[in-house]
């Protein structure tokens, strides 16, 4: 088992930054802690911006099953599908042994798995890539290319990834978000934003045709770079999907505790 502070710095860390995310998306979005809840959810079709997740430490079967129920509540009171987030590490074994069952009881599937990660690595070295060019988010055109490459490798149509970045404020000036271009035309993505005294890493994205050629890792370099540089942070967190998990150990993250995503049974 990781260290289980750094598990529950993971969890902390997506509530803080998704409390960010959201209410940039909706400035009356719900954010809420409930006893053994946090909710962070904006109703918008870009699902990732609709979230919850347990935060009780060491919870026995029973307040882990109450915390599923509660979690499950939220999400069938909102217009949008979304996903609970859940850190594995924070249950105990005999919570985590009947997970899979709890989860069924109140309704609940598993869509997806990550991992949480994080690491004391910056300042990092300038970082380039002889194919691309590194561009800051700044315009409507830049989010709108920053979205489509989101949908696309995430699986999302179009619109839904639209709606939850153009008309940003926060991804123009607060996150430290770059474009990977290749001949004119992005093809990468990433973004860093401070969060509670870490970098945190959020919608890194490259385009299914252009994988497997260092791109996700020079654009993350590239935003975990000039975050630093512009606020002085070491420390950088993350979650990871299972399919993105093997790009981050190379620039220094450390695993932590393994995230379950969940849905709402269609």
């Amino acid at each position: 088992m990781a260290d289980r502070a750094e598990s529950v710095e993971s969890m902390e860390q997506l509530t803080v930054a998704w409390r960010a995310m959201v209410l940039d998306r909706d400035a009356d979005a719900d954010v809420r802690d409930l006893p053994g809840v946090s909710v962070r959810w904006a109703d918008s079709r870009f699902a990732f911006w609709n979230c919850v997740t347990l935060t009780d430490v060491d919870a026995d079967p029973g307040l882990v099953e109450e915390g599923l129920g509660r979690a499950a509540d939220v999400m069938r009171s909102k217009e949008r599908p979304g996903f609970l987030w859940l850190f594995e590490d924070l249950l105990t074994d005999q919570a985590r042994a009947g997970l899979s069952s709890a989860v069924e009881r109140v309704g609940l599937e598993h869509a997806f798995s990550g991992v949480g990660m994080a690491g004391d690595l910056l300042p990092l070295p300038e970082p380039s890539h002889p194919e691309l060019e590194f561009v800051r988010v700044s315009t409507e055109e830049h989010l709108r290319a920053y979205a489509d490459l989101n949908s696309r490798a995430y699986g999302f149509p179009l619109e839904d990834g639209r709606d939850g970045l153009l008309g940003s404020t926060l991804w123009r000036d607060g996150v430290h978000a770059y474009l990977g271009v290749r001949d004119g035309v992005p093809v990468t993505c990433a973004g860093t934003v401070e969060a509670d005294g870490r970098l945190f890493v959020a919608l890194v994205a490259t385009a299914p045709e252009w994988e497997r050629r260092g791109y996700g890792e020079a654009v993350t370099r590239k935003a975990l770079y000039e975050g630093a540089r512009a606020t002085g942070l070491i420390r950088a967190t993350l979650h990871a999907t299972a399919a993105g998990a093997p790009l981050y150990p190379r620039i220094g993250f450390e695993p932590n505790s393994p995230v379950r995503f969940y849905v709402l049974k269609g």
